[in-house]
């Protein structure tokens, strides 16, 4: 059994299914090339479907790049993106996104215990991401994260936490939620 384990384990390893080492940020920059026309090089999104990804938490944007290479996550162009990257590439352009810094800050006359309760404690009250497993969701477009949240309610996409509580929400709290990250002032600074 032992011996059995060990092969698939080793045949992940060659498949790329691991990091061979730890991310190095310059060349992931050079994987981001790739990402820049949704993304943008320094992970502030171009498009309003693609999030912003600059300033993600390393092991965020590892766990998801790795989740559409092995098809636990699916969407239509990053499974195809994700599939043609090695786990040492990802590992790279996840430490290049993860060496940017995110800040934020909340619209004028707004406070932060205005916030939405069921989100404050994995992301923040102005969207900056409390717990590495968790993403910034600071100047999200409301469309993006409103998709995202409908996901999670109806099981197209899974996630221990997220799936329990999205499936309580209503589509007008979706929308509230939405609406106060997507409203929240985005900075994201590169690594140099």
């Amino acid at each position: 059994m032992r011996a059995a384990a060990l092969i698939v384990l080793g045949g992940l390893t060659l498949a790329g299914g691991t990091p061979l080492s730890a991310g190095d940020p310059a060349e992931g920059r050079k994987v981001a090339n790739m990402c820049r026309t949704c993304h943008g090089i320094d992970g502030l999104a171009q498009i309003p479907i693609a999030p912003n990804i600059g300033g993600e938490p390393e092991a965020y944007l590892e766990s998801q790049l790795m989740a559409f290479k092995t098809g636990a996550r699916e969407h239509e162009m990053m499974s195809v993106v994700a599939a043609g990257l090695s786990a040492q590439q990802i590992s790279d352009v996840a430490a290049w996104y993860g060496a940017h810094v995110a800040s934020a800050r909340l619209p004028d006359g707004v406070s932060e215990a205005d916030a939405p309760d069921a989100c404050v404690s994995c992301h923040g009250a102005d969207g900056i991401a409390l717990l590495p497993e968790a993403p910034n969701l600071a100047g999200e477009v409301n469309i993006y994260i409103d998709t995202q949240l409908k996901a999670f309610r109806t099981g197209k996409r899974r996630h221990d936490i997220m799936s329990s509580i999205a499936a309580e929400m209503t589509d007008e709290e979706i929308r509230a939620v939405a609406d106060w990250y997507a409203a929240v002032q985005l900075e994201i600074t590169g690594p140099e």
